[in-house]
């Protein structure tokens, strides 16, 4: 329950219909196999106590009674679960019969919710034997007891300030405005449904894909535990179809008709940070009754997957899609622009590299959209001390594959020139040796727009801008940056489809090529003809970077949160160790190069995670990263 993360399970037990005490066995068997497994929210189906297809012996007062007897043996047996359990069964109040979910919490029954949406079309007839349940909740007497009835009900946790729990009934799910709305407003993160939804062709991917979106739209978790076998098959086949969501993803489901129970781990805290992020998420607690219940505080085992490439997607199709949906985005970013300012050639800085690759690539893309021919592109290389034979080589020759015109500036002299009027000695290879270079090919890009009416196309990612890994008015700025928004994880894959899709063997090979070459801004004298300067020797793995940044800025997760689920997610490939000393280099750069990221240039963003001063990330450029680096210390102790 550490970090917000909470394990549950729905669970269908093989019932017998209108035998509430052998079902009542089974439900107390469940319970005790997920208090085992460390669930601390245990979900059954509708009317599992009785079974959902009693039909007209739901007006049999004998099974009634017998269900509220055997209601009372499993709170009897809930008294040392450390979980919050939801079970179904009627109840009579005031004359008439509702279809409630009992919260049963350590021997004590909480509250009753009904079922407000009763269907009575196709196969069903629930207004037949049930009434609506009220929004409103009243007090009603159980074993001299006051217990809540009514649906606007919030169970919260003590211990756990994000756990808040509420319920709907099957059908409410289905309805135009659930229940779950008016609950997640309430303030519910987590809301369990008892369902006992029958099978039929095709009703498993659309019961699915209701819940995910219905997890999505209310920026919650969601429970679902269904009917399955030992239900009546008069007419109809339950399957047990078991799903648990968050926030649109699919944590874990039960196959159709194999009776399963399905465990998740959920991360309330993700969901609070949606909320606290998206303004337009509303709020509303009218009439709600909060219900406080007590779980011990426990550190979860993390079962949960993280992906260790969270701008990546795994399935090879979806990657597809998504990379040529990227590449459209950065193109019609570019194209826009130049259309706008009437520009006559756009102007790229090659170094052979993976990022300047990319940008070439949009480049090609947009002025394909324009219909202007790609020989109004300036492919411009550089050639100074950290040139390697292997990065020029491949720089032309992309150019010439790609149609754009090669233009060659050899820098040395000019570079030389500034060592000499600023007193540098050419044997130091520190900070200015290398920023000097930057800046004088940059100062070559804007003047060879300038000489040709043209834009400069900046190649810097997110990647890099997060690191501040770009000289200060150097590679750093440009008139409008396409990679601005792309993570260095996702640059290698937008250039391998290219490669993949590409048309042209001889222009393939050359990507192909790049995507082997070490990243290094190569701004040191080669070793042996081999690049002496690489990226990640100095600031540390891209893939751990990126980690870090989807879910810093994504999720505003606390640093010991992203380090114990990175070392989940990267068990087997990185030390605890390495880890930790990168993730401290992330948040020290992050927030002494800020001043960087407030003056970029426009480009265009696409993905959830950017770094725009004008959109997503308003930061102050001298803000304190104490608090953050205090805490990481705080685990080496």
């Amino acid at each position: 329950m550490f970090d917000g993360f909470l394990k549950v399970v729905a669970m269908t037990p093989k019932g017998r219909v209108a035998d509430c005490e052998y079902n009542r066995i089974q439900i107390c068997k469940m319970i005790d196999e997920a208090a085992e497994n460390g669930a601390k929210i245990v979900v059954f189906p509708e009317l599992c106590i009785t079974g959902y297809t009693c039909g007209d012996l739901f007006w049999q007062e004998y099974l009634l009674e017998e269900a509220k007897h055997e209601l009372h043996k499993i709170l009897f047996h809930s008294r040392e679960k450390d979980c919050l359990i939801f079970v179904g069964l009627p109840w009579e109040k005031d004359g008439k019969l509702y279809n409630v979910a009992a919260a049963v919490c350590k021997g004590k029954l909480l509250g009753l919710v009904p079922k407000k949406n009763l269907p009575n079309y196709a196969e069903f007839y629930e207004a037949r034997n049930f009434t609506p349940g009220n929004e409103a909740v009243e007090w009603i007497e159980y074993e001299g007891n006051p217990i809540p009835f009514g649906m606007k009900q919030i169970f919260s946790c003590r211990e756990m300030e994000g756990l808040r729990v509420a319920a709907e009934i099957c059908e409410d799910l289905w309805v135009p405005a659930p229940p779950s709305i008016s609950h997640t407003a309430a303030g519910a993160t987590v809301i369990v449904n008892l369902s006992a939804s029958d099978e039929c062709t095709g009703k498993k991917e659309y019961r699915e894909t209701l819940i995910a979106g219905q997890s999505a739209r209310l920026l919650c978790a969601y429970i679902y535990a269904n009917a399955g076998e030992g239900e009546s098959t008069t007419d109809l086949v339950f399957a047990g179809q078991n799903v648990i969501a968050e926030n649109g993803t699919v944590l874990s489901k039960a196959e159709n008709y194999e009776q399963s129970s399905v465990y998740a781990i959920l991360d309330l805290n993700r969901l609070r940070s949606e909320r606290r992020r998206i303004t337009t998420f509303q709020t509303d607690n009218t009439g709600y009754e909060k219900i406080a219940f007590s779980l011990e505080m426990k550190e979860e085992k993390l079962d949960r997957f993280f992906d260790p490439s969270p701008f990546v997607p795994h399935d090879q199709k979806i990657r597809d899609r998504r990379c040529e949906e990227i590449l459209t985005i950065q193109a019609l970013g570019l194209k826009k622009r130049l259309e706008h300012t009437h520009c006559q050639s756009a102007v790229v800085g090659i170094s052979g590299g993976l990022d300047s690759t990319l940008a070439l690539l949009v480049t090609a893309k947009a002025f394909d959209m324009l219909g202007i021919s790609r020989d109004h592109i300036l492919s411009v290389t550089m050639p100074c001390f950290g040139t390697t034979d292997r990065t020029y080589t491949n720089a032309c020759e992309m150019t010439r594959r790609l149609g754009a015109v090669l233009k060659e500036v050899d820098i040395k002299n000019a570079v030389h020139q500034h060592f000499s009027d600023i007193g540098q000695d050419f044997e130091n290879h520190d900070v200015t040796f290398e920023n000097s270079q930057a800046r004088e090919r940059t100062q070559v890009l804007m003047d060879i727009a300038n000489q040709t009416g043209g834009m400069v196309i900046g190649t810097g990612d997110m990647s890099e801008l997060a690191l501040g890994w770009a000289t200060y008015n150097g590679d750093h700025m440009s008139m409008y940056g396409v990679n601005a928004s792309v993570p260095k994880t996702l640059v290698r894959h937008l250039v391998r489809y290219y490669a993949d899709a590409c048309e042209d063997r001889a222009l393939a090979d050359i990507l192909y090529d790049v995507l082997d070459t070490p990243v290094s801004p190569e701004l040191l004298p080669p070793k042996d003809g081999e690049i002496a300067q690489k990226t990640e020797d100095l600031v540390g793995p891209y893939e751990l970077h990126d980690f870090f940044l989807y879910y810093i800025l994504r999720f505003g997760y606390e640093p010991a949160k992203i380090y114990r689920i990175a070392k989940k997610a990267f068990e087997g490939v990185y030390e605890k160790e390495t880890i930790l000393k990168w993730l401290k280099t992330f948040y020290r750069r992050f927030f002494a190069q800020q001043f960087k990221r407030s003056c970029l240039p426009d480009g265009p963003k696409v993905g959830t995670v950017a770094l725009s001063p004008r959109g997503d990330l308003r930061m102050p450029s001298d803000a304190c990263a104490r608090l953050w680096l205090d805490q990481l210390e705080e685990l080496e102790e």
